[in-house]
């Protein structure tokens, strides 16, 4: 891990994780789906499972709407290259509240596996396994009319 080339990798691919996250808060689809590669997968087992950019745009952006508010934290975890790919763990955090009332807050894992691309490195998969899940109603608000 000491070697130049290895450390740019590691830090490239941390950024793509970085982008997913700000990607889904800002509900930037499009940006989104430009993160994987053209066959990309994005999947949560016995949830959802999004084959393609195209796929991974609109079920974004279905998700998206469904949301009052979303935060996403994302947490560094593993990389492990192997050339022109890699294999990864991001440890995440999720507060949400949908439109319907329903709330949760989350922590998981995603398990990625990565490829490098003339673009730079994209998803080629990403499997979101949840450690923790609270569907409790929350307390709190996305609004703050007065810090007083």
């Amino acid at each position: 891990m000491s070697d130049y080339p290895s450390i740019v990798d590691r830090f490239e691919i941390e950024a793509l994780r970085g982008e997913f996250t700000d990607a889904a808060m800002m509900r930037d689809p499009d940006r989104l789906a430009s993160l994987f590669t053209e066959d990309g997968v994005w999947r949560i087992p016995h949830v959802m499972e999004f084959v393609g950019r195209e796929r991974i745009r609109a079920g974004s952006k279905r998700l998206q709407s469904q949301w009052d508010f979303f935060v996403q934290t994302t947490h560094p975890g593993t990389i492990r290259l192997e050339g022109d790919t890699a294999v990864g763990r991001a440890y995440i955090s999720e507060l949400a509240r949908l439109l319907d009332g329903r709330s949760g807050l989350n922590y998981a894992v995603y398990h990625d596996r990565y490829r490098r691309t003339e673009d730079g490195w994209k998803f080629a998969e990403r499997v979101y396994e949840i450690k923790y899940l609270d569907t409790a109603p929350l307390s709190g608000s996305p609004k703050i009319d007065s810090l007083e």
